[in-house]
């Protein structure tokens, strides 16, 4: 499917918008996802472990809350500003991450703009995936690191591409047996018609490239399963 056919950022609102109840437990709203809830602890303690006395918290389409919720439980002190494009979504974030939340923004990431060195830490869960073209992935990735203090973290979970279209044939059949042991042929069909019809996925080798050539550093891949991956980089002090 050609880019232009994909699902417009009105869609993709839209379909969050009506689906608060079930991204706000993990044992639904990511049980596409394979090993979400391993995922989610270890982009946690990464975050925490890169910067314990974490203050500020960005956290790139946070949905019902869950990732800034699992930060919280390692880095007590912290606070966070949540953007999504689903108000709905931002609503009960903020609900349930009650004072910890410094902001909350609605909108497109692509479109964003805070302050230069505003977070410790940056956290993007199922989010990446709706970028389009090479341009959208350096530009975002450059406002990251811009966004980030000197020695911040940026972690992300994500669904993710093979280099090798044979590599990636194999990979997403696996995928698809995973999804059918969760709910049978209909429901692996109703997954990848979502994926072809909103998402498009880079490889793991590609976004680190990105990641790198717009400066960041120490990167590195906490956890790699089928077509998801784990992974993070920092932002090199001077």
């Amino acid at each position: 499917m050609k880019p232009s056919a994909k699902s417009t950022v009105a869609e993709i609102r839209a379909r969050f918008d009506h689906d608060v109840e079930r991204f706000s437990r993990l044992e639904t709203g990511q049980v596409a996802t394979v090993d979400a809830a391993h995922c989610l602890d270890l982009v946690a303690r990464a975050a925490a472990a890169a910067a314990p006395c974490a203050k500020s918290v960005l956290d790139l389409g946070c949905g019902a809350g869950n990732y800034s919720l699992k930060v919280r439980e390692q880095v007590p002190g912290a606070r966070f500003t949540l953007v999504d494009l689903s108000r709905p979504m931002l609503d009960r974030a903020a609900e349930r991450l009650g004072p910890s939340v410094a902001a909350t923004v609605q909108g497109d990431l692509r479109t964003l703009d805070f302050a230069p060195e505003s977070f410790c830490v940056i956290v993007a869960a199922a989010v990446l995936h709706h970028l389009r073209t090479p341009a959208e992935w350096e530009a975002v990735f450059a406002s990251c690191l811009r966004w980030l203090k000197p020695g911040g973290s940026m972690w992300i979970f994500d669904l993710v591409a093979h280099e090798d279209p044979a590599v990636q044939r194999l990979m997403w059949a696996s995928y698809g047996r995973y999804l059918e042991g969760l709910g049978g042929a209909d429901y692996r069909e109703k997954v990848f018609a979502y994926v072809e019809r909103e998402d498009t996925p880079t490889s793991l080798t590609y976004q680190l490239g990105v990641m790198q050539g717009v400066g960041f550093s120490r990167l590195d891949v906490l956890h790699k399963h089928s077509c998801f991956a784990a992974f993070g980089g920092f932002r090199p002090r001077p």
